[in-house]
């Protein structure tokens, strides 16, 4: 088995296919898909997404400088790709997509009710960094859909059909593999019956 050399690229995939909703200073709600997301650090919680100036949703971001992140599934694949190639100076995304606004509990921003999370963010900085730039931000507030609770409290976020995007297609997550620390976890002894 070979390997090539490749030109230099993003080819850090799989991604979480996300939908962004932010408000202008003006009250009008957008919608904008960002695949270019991520975990920045833990304590305190902290994300990006990095995002083209020449996009509409673009300016709210940096004069409000709040977001809700929330996150998509199967079912809402087609309003992820509306909201990616359509622009919210031409339509409303929300009105177009069907999708449900509820105002978020820490920012100025909606939320979408049919996200199973919706992360609520306070922009700390914007870097430039050529084509895209990131807007590192602190979680402020998570909210979940409670049909994935369990009665323990743990979250399943699998069981909401999440999806990834890879090089322009959206896919549905596979079968679990393991969970963390399986390579390593120590088998349970069998008691012998006497």
């Amino acid at each position: 088995m070979g390997k090539i050399d490749f030109k230099p690229g993003n080819m850090l995939y799989p991604l979480p296919a996300v939908l962004v909703t932010v408000r202008t200073p003006g009250g009008e709600d957008n919608i904008i898909t960002v695949a270019w997301t991520g975990t920045v650090c833990t304590n305190p919680p902290m994300l990006y997404i990095s995002v083209r100036p020449e996009r509409y949703s673009y300016q709210a971001l940096k004069e409000t400088g709040e977001f809700v992140i929330n996150l998509t599934t199967g079912p809402m694949a087609k309003a992820v790709d509306y909201c990616g190639v359509r622009s919210g100076r031409d339509v409303d995304k929300f009105a177009r997509t069907g999708l449900t606004k509820m105002e978020a509990s820490k920012v100025r921003a909606a939320l979408i009710c049919e996200s199973p999370v919706n992360i609520e963010c306070r922009v700390k900085e914007v870097l430039p960094l050529g084509s895209h730039h990131m807007f590192l931000a602190e979680v402020v507030h998570v909210t979940v859909d409670e049909r994935y609770m369990d009665e323990k409290g743990t979250f399943h976020l699998e069981g909401s059909d999440p999806i990834v995007y890879s090089h322009g297609t959206y896919f549905n997550l596979g079968n679990a593999i393991g969970t963390f620390g399986y390579s390593v976890r120590k088998k349970k002894k069998r008691k012998k019956k006497t």
